[in-house]
Parts: structure tokens; C-alpha cells; sequence
């Protein structure tokens, strides 16, 4: 199954990139994952289910230690999709 992960974190800083983005962002590159996306206002990527199901339990976990105070996450089934 491929999914694709769909995150920003908050709180926002238009002048600067808050440390708790910057960690989100570097868990995500350095993840085993492919299509990655990363944005002022959300990131992207897709893989396979468990890099990508990984990869948001590192997100989840580094990003809220790092000063997050909301991580807004979807995650969808982009191929193999069962019935």
C-alpha cells in the first residue's frame, strides 16, 4: 500500500521558520520516503505504508519535543487501496 502524508505544525512564524518546523521538515527528508514536499504552509510526501507511518511517528514525537503546540496531519491511501 502507498500512502501520502499531508502536515503542517504549529505555532506559525512568518518571519522565521520555528525549530519545531525545521525538525518536522528534517524527519521527513532524512525519512525513507519519495515525492517530499516541503512548504511555508504544508509539506508532502508519500511512500510506502510503513516508511510513511515511521516517519509521522518520528514527526509526531520530535516535532511536539521541539516546541510544537499542534501538528495537523492527513494521511491518504494514494494506491492498493483495498474495498
Amino acid at each position: 500500500m502507498r500512502l501520502r502524508v499531508e502536515f503542517t505544525t504549529e505555532p506559525f512564524d512568518l518571519d522565521e521558520a520555528p525549530t519545531h518546523a525545521v525538525v518536522a521538515r528534517e524527519v521527513i527528508q532524512a525519512a525513507e520516503l519519495d515525492a517530499v514536499d516541503v512548504g511555508p504552509f504544508g509539506n508532502t510526501a508519500e511512500g510506502g505504508a510503513d516508511e510513511v507511518l515511521t516517519a509521522v511517528d518520528s514527526l509526531l514525537r520530535q516535532a511536539l519535543a521541539s516546541g510544537a503546540t499542534r501538528v495537523s496531519l492527513q494521511v491518504n491511501v494514494i494506491e492498493g487501496k483495498t474495498p
